[in-house]
């Protein structure tokens, strides 16, 4: 069957509604995101096949496959490093209150862990402040090849790198146009934080978040078949990595069999005592209309970054406040999971010292 003929035939059973749609096994998931990734599907059938997806629900079988698709077109590059963790949050970023993560990899380098982080600039629906924004803001110069983040992850100086998915996953990354016209998330927002890009000589580790319950086995099972050691899937604020500030919050850990292991948390446990969720906004960006630009061109979004990128390198500076309590429990929450802490508190600990003893700043500006 051609491929024409393939994804005529696949659109036809996905997309006849909830109650008819028939779903599609593993290898025929694949070949229609591979068909679509080279191209040689129109944006019509694209755009279709992605919301036919999501209206129907995706199955297990139908995210591997796309999965497959995507990694299976990256030829991985090596990083001599024994473990690299891979900590992704929402590719679109921040709108209700102010990221602190853009600075976290770097003060987990300095904790010796050697983490890769990845995003895009501006994404759709909320179009808001990115990691990649945020570090810009911040004067961070991101490596222009893979090869030069292999470097930073190499060097016992930095040990942290940002890359964005044009770099990493250059054909999905095509289709950024195409997913900002279809409006709503489809799919690939959940997929594409499993990318593999760079090779450990040992393990690479997952960290992302979520905030809907029936996401943590959905993660933990793409992370296990694009071959991670393991997961730790945090529920935070916006879909974030940092948990609330003020709740009672919880994260899951998995190891390569997949299975989850609830840890229930609570930010008094870690002397975390904070009036809202997540740093505030500035005053200045309170007025919620202000978030009504729905583009890549939002300047909502470039000012929140520009806010975050001071909060951020004030806390790398050891200043209290609440980015330094969100990179101090997110922080923790990853070294406890992944089990260089004895407990969340001695993670908390070691986060702390080194924002006080200039050791994550350094990391942070050894980033070229």
């Amino acid at each position: 069957m051609s491929d024409k003929e393939f994804m005529r035939d696949v659109l036809q059973r996905i997309a006849t509604g909830p109650t008819l749609s028939k779903d599609l096994d593993r290898a025929e998931a694949a070949r229609a995101m591979q068909i679509i990734l080279d191209g040689n599907a129109d944006d019509v059938q694209a755009g279709i096949f992605l919301i036919a997806l999501r209206m129907k629900r995706e199955t297990d079988d139908e995210l591997a496959g796309i999965l497959d698709a995507i990694n299976g077109g990256i030829e991985p590059s090596s990083v001599n490093v024994h473990d690299l963790v891979c900590l992704v949050d929402p590719y679109d970023g921040y709108l209700r209150s102010t990221p602190a993560a853009p600075f976290l990899p770097a003060a987990l380098a300095a904790c010796d862990q050697r983490v890769l982080t990845h995003g895009m600039l501006s994404m759709g629906p909320k179009f808001g402040a990115t990691h990649e924004a945020v570090l810009a803001a911040a004067g961070y110069q991101q490596p222009a090849d893979r090869a030069e983040a292999a470097a930073h992850l190499e060097d016992d100086q930095c040990g942290w790198a940002y890359l964005p998915q044009a770099v990493l996953a250059p054909k999905l990354a095509a289709l950024t146009q195409l997913r900002t016209r279809i409006v709503k998330r489809p799919c690939l927002t959940t997929i594409e934080v499993a990318i593999r890009s760079l090779m450990p000589l040992d393990a690479v580790h997952l960290v992302t978040g979520f905030v809907h319950k029936p996401y943590p086995p959905v993660y933990a099972k793409l992370a296990f078949e694009a071959g991670f050691a393991s997961s730790i899937l945090v529920r935070g604020v916006e879909g974030g990595i940092v948990p609330s500030l003020t709740q009672p919050a919880r994260y899951f850990t998995s190891d390569a069999d997949g299975v989850l292991k609830q840890v229930d948390i609570e930010p008094g446990e870690l002397g975390i005592e904070q009036l809202e969720r997540a740093a505030p906004l500035p005053d200045s960006l309170q007025d919620p209309s202000l978030r009504s630009v729905k583009s890549s061109d939002n300047p909502f979004g470039r000012s929140l970054a520009e806010h975050a990128a001071q909060q951020g390198l004030a806390a790398l500076a050891g200043e209290p406040g609440y980015a330094r309590d969100s990179l101090v429990y997110a922080g923790a929450v990853i070294l406890a999971g992944r089990g260089y802490a004895p407990s969340l508190s001695s993670a908390a600990d070691a986060i702390r010292q080194v924002l006080d003893n200039g050791q994550a700043m350094a990391h942070f500006r050894q980033e070229h």
